[in-house]
């Protein structure tokens, strides 16, 4: 394991960070684009409205999706803010998205002023709210198979019985398995799934109409209804986020 650095950088749209783990707590936040966060139990992800909490020695990758403006920041593994030993998305408000950009600005200022900073930040981090922004990774063989059509084809508007009919498996069996497995119903995960592919799209600046057909809305109304509750703005202004 490696100490977790408190510095900004940019990656390109599709750049990879190979799986890797730090001895420290770490919280990432997008200032543009959308970064995704990949560990074996699943997908995390996170647009400028979001930051994620990666607990220290958790193994993870991230992907960039759109240009992607990323902050680091690093806490001791004995400095957990918010108690939290899985990776979590935090909603970031406009205060909080403004210390962090201050605190990584000079990552190698050790001064009393920076160290007011991270006080100040340590104590809007614990009042974030958490965010259900994950599509956590199946281990049951019926359901992985459902996850795979739906992901390749997030538009596909079969049902969870039609699905299941595809797959080989009951509609009853299914059910159960997502309650077990995610915690969540199957329109609610395949909400989830949508939203992910949406903002993916959105990041590589494909047209909002365009979005919301592909991902299977049945009208661009609905997802941009969706989408701002969701993330709390709308997918028109997506890209102009900084």
């Amino acid at each position: 394991m490696s100490k977790a650095p408190t510095h900004a950088r940019s990656l390109v749209a599709g750049e990879i960070i190979d799986a890797h783990r730090h001895d420290e707590h770490q919280i990432v936040y997008a200032g543009s684009g959308v970064l995704a966060l990949t560990t074996d139990a699943g997908t995390w992800f996170a647009p400028g409205t979001r930051a994620l909490w990666v607990p220290a020695g958790t193994v993870h990758a991230h992907r960039a999706h759109g240009h992607l403006d990323l902050h680091l920041v690093g806490l001791p593994a004995d400095d957990n803010p918010l108690g939290l030993d899985a990776p979590t998305v935090l909603a970031v408000s406009p205060l909080l998205r403004e210390l962090i950009l201050a605190y990584t600005s000079d990552p190698d200022a050790d001064t009393p002023e920076r160290h007011r900073l991270l006080a100040v930040l340590r104590d809007q981090l614990r009042a974030s709210p958490q965010q259900p922004m994950r599509l956590p990774a199946p281990s049951d063989p019926r359901l992985a198979a459902v996850c795979e059509i739906v992901h390749a084809n997030p538009g596909d508007p079969r049902t969870l019985a039609a699905l299941g009919a595809a797959t080989g498996a009951g509609e009853r069996t299914l059910s159960r398995l997502f309650r077990r497995e995610f915690g969540m119903t199957f329109p609610q995960w395949r909400t989830q799934s949508r939203l992910y592919h949406a903002l993916r799209m959105l990041a590589d600046d494909t047209a909002v109409t365009t979005v919301a057909h592909r991902c299977g809305w049945s009208s661009t109304s609905a997802f941009i209804d969706v989408f701002h509750r969701s993330f709390g703005y709308t997918p028109g202004t997506h890209n102009r986020r900084t």
